[in-house]
């Protein structure tokens, strides 16, 4: 499912299949969920019925032209939605075999019964041992293990997975490559996550989104509005003494129609749904992803998403005349017994400044546990009790030393580092204070540009964190979001999302854990990451498989590309179908109404090549588009305003011209071969 696994847009194993689809999408009952296609398709049967039977006037050989032009054009859209989900089905058939594959070790009693994964029921727990492939999505509950997620994410990294916090999610088919763990089995049979990929990315499981409704809407009502014009032409051909063949006026509904865009409207919502899955996000709806391209607010959580998660030993500051290589030695040594990423940048800014080149702690060293009730860790060595922790716990732990000159000293160093937005540690040693180790968090690379490109986009940024007011506001000012939530809660995070809702905006959030549930649940857009606990996956109406908060930015830009290349397509479309009534109207009728050669602007040669050529025009538009509805329309952040003139002098403009000089050159090739 990595990007670099994604296929060409025309290659022979999606054409192929997409062909024969194309045909099998004909049935009547897949058809009529596109009603202006099949509208086109009873024109097509109706004039093919003429063919036969009739006897209006009109030469075989142009009523057989009509005929297959039509049925093209209907083959041609079934052929546009068919390639789109061909390009999902390949995604679908590995997954289908990692699935064929799966066993599992169900515990029995005291011990285990191998079952197919098929047999299992919610609840069940299984044993899972290095090599063996997870049966069933669920949360683990006893036991850590490394777990290879290639099958779903395509990134070769091992994860940790371990019972509690929120790395206990896991899913079928990704493989255990050390220890063993117990799984709880949290879904039954086909309801899983493999389950839910495999029906998306082939299509199966997308509904139509209250745009795509809409529109659809607004095309039924269009081809409505046009039958009824076009029933009305026998009676003015009859006041001019005159009459119109069926099949001309059969011909003249489906050019007036708006087949163009009804034609690619499923291609371009399956196609975005895929662009996501392509980029490792699964939508659970193609509502989300229409959502994500209006959000106006986005809240990021501070850590892993703005910094890059792990705090960083920048400085050591010391107090009370204490000697700055005597604290970075106490804090080595604090530090050695501590796998923490901040742990290891204290060994790391020991070595680096003093020339520490102590690895390993000396014999007979006792460590001191960090334990969430004493927010203290350390060591007991040589006689003496070197301490390091959050600052209130080290006074706290040392009553004697918080009166100290040099206990006012190290808050007054505290407050300063909060301002400069980073963390303070204690250090002390026998009860005296030494000093704080100043950790920061790391503002990721780039990342105030790309908040840039959102502001860019008319979208306000949010960041969320548990950090006091003073840190927040100095990492927010860093990294260039618009505002902050600071020692949010939960509630704090749903109340937010609230607010912003009832003042008429979309709001956008990503999470991992159990506690960020409510807020991904009640976001227009909840990306919740796949290493994430169970609770978060199912509240949230996105997944991201590669567990990335910053893409949730990304998110947003293929939404609003998504809805970009629906408008840019309709704009076209319509403008289209404008042009074309104004392009071969007047030819076709100049023999009734003379007056009407004035209007005959594009001098197309006889009213049977005028609906010939439209004809063709109008079926051969559909695949030439297809590529555009499939990629999607480049998309660049913008304010709406520039946005929309853009899209109307390219795809406006365009589809006002594009009738006029394709018919025009079809008809000379149809007059110049004698084919009307």
């Amino acid at each position: 499912m990595s990007r670099a696994q994604s296929k060409s847009l025309f290659t022979a194993d999606l054409i192929v299949p997409a062909i024969g689809d194309a045909f099998r999408k004909l049935n009547p009952r897949e058809l009529i969920r596109n009603p202006v296609m099949f509208t086109t398709a009873v024109v097509a049967t109706l004039l093919t019925v003429l063919l036969v039977v009739g006897q209006d006037g009109l030469s075989l050989g142009f009523k057989l032209q009509l005929v297959v032009w039509l049925w093209l054009t209907v083959l041609f859209g079934t052929f546009a939605e068919a390639l789109a989900e061909g390009r999902g089905k390949a995604q679908a058939a590995s997954l289908r075999a990692t699935k064929a594959e799966l066993t599992a070790k169900r515990v029995k009693g005291a011990g285990v019964e191998e079952v197919p994964a098929s047999a299992l029921r919610k609840d069940d727990v299984v044993l899972v041992q290095t090599g063996d492939l997870i049966p069933s999505d669920g949360e683990v509950i006893a036991g850590v293990a490394s777990v290879n997620e290639a099958a779903i994410t395509g990134e070769s990294a091992p994860v940790i997975r371990e019972a509690g916090g929120d790395r206990s999610a896991v899913t079928a088919g990704t493989r255990v490559i050390s220890d063993e763990i117990r799984v709880r089995v949290t879904v039954d049979p086909g309801q899983g996550f493999l389950d839910r990929m495999i029906a998306l990315v082939e299509g199966a499981e997308r509904q139509k989104t209250p745009n795509e409704i809409a529109l659809t809407l607004l095309l039924v009502g269009l081809t409505i509005i046009f039958l009824i014009a076009v029933a009305t032409v026998p009676g003015f051909a009859s006041y001019a003494g005159g009459s119109v063949p069926v099949s001309i006026l059969a011909a003249l509904l489906i050019t007036l129609i708006p087949t163009t865009i009804a034609a690619l409207l499923s291609a371009i919502g399956i196609a975005g749904m895929d662009r996501l899955v392509r980029f490792n996000v699964l939508a659970k709806s193609g509502r989300a992803v229409e959502a994500a391209g209006d959000v106006d607010v986005l809240l990021l959580d501070k850590t892993g998403t703005i910094t890059i998660g792990d705090r960083q030993a920048t400085e050591f500051r010391p107090v009370g005349g204490t000697d700055v290589a005597a604290l970075a030695e106490a804090a080595l040594l604090a530090s050695l017994a501590d796998e923490t990423p901040e742990g290891r940048s204290i060994v790391v800014l020991a070595h680096q400044r003093f020339g520490f080149d102590a690895t390993t702690l000396p014999e007979g060293a006792e460590v001191i546990p960090f334990t969430a009730q004493t927010r203290i860790s350390g060591v007991n060595t040589g006689g003496r009790v070197i301490q390091k922790g959050a600052v209130q716990a080290v006074l706290k732990a040392n009553p004697g030393a918080g009166s100290t000159a040099a206990a006012t000293e190290l808050r007054r160093i505290t407050d300063e580092i909060g301002r400069a937005g980073g963390t303070p540690l204690a250090v002390a040693v026998d009860g005296q204070l030494l000093g704080a180790i100043f950790l920061k968090d790391v503002v990721k690379a780039g990342i105030r540009e790309r908040f840039g490109e959102l502001r860019a986009m008319g979208i306000r940024t949010v960041m969320i964190t548990g950090d006091n007011p003073l840190t927040a506001s100095s990492i927010a000012a860093e990294a260039g979001v618009d505002d902050f939530l600071a020692e949010a809660t939960p509630e704090d995070k749903l109340a937010l999302i609230r607010k912003e809702q009832e003042g008429g905006r979309l709001v956008a959030m990503c999470g991992d854990g159990t506690n960020d549930a409510p807020a991904l649940a009640q976001a227009d857009v909840g990306v919740a990451m796949n290493t994430g606990t169970q609770a978060a996956r199912e509240a949230g109406n996105m997944v991201d498989l590669d567990s990335d908060p910053t893409k949730l930015i990304e998110v947003v830009g293929l939404g609003k590309q998504l809805l970009m290349t629906r408008g840019a397509l309709t704009t076209f479309s319509v403008a289209n179908d404008v042009a074309k009534y104004f392009a071969i109207i007047p030819a076709m009728f100049v023999v009734l109404y003379p007056g009407l050669g004035v209007l005959n602007v594009m001098g197309l040669g006889t009213p049977e090549s005028a609906i010939l050529s439209a004809i063709i025009f109008n079926a051969l538009i559909i695949p030439l588009l297809v590529p555009l509805a499939l990629k999607g329309v480049t998309y660049k952040p913008m304010a709406a305003g520039p946005l929309l003139a853009r899209n109307l002098a390219v795809y406006g403009l365009g589809g006002l011209i594009a009738p006029f000089v394709g018919i025009k050159l079809i008809d000379l090739a149809v007059n110049g071969m004698g084919l009307a």
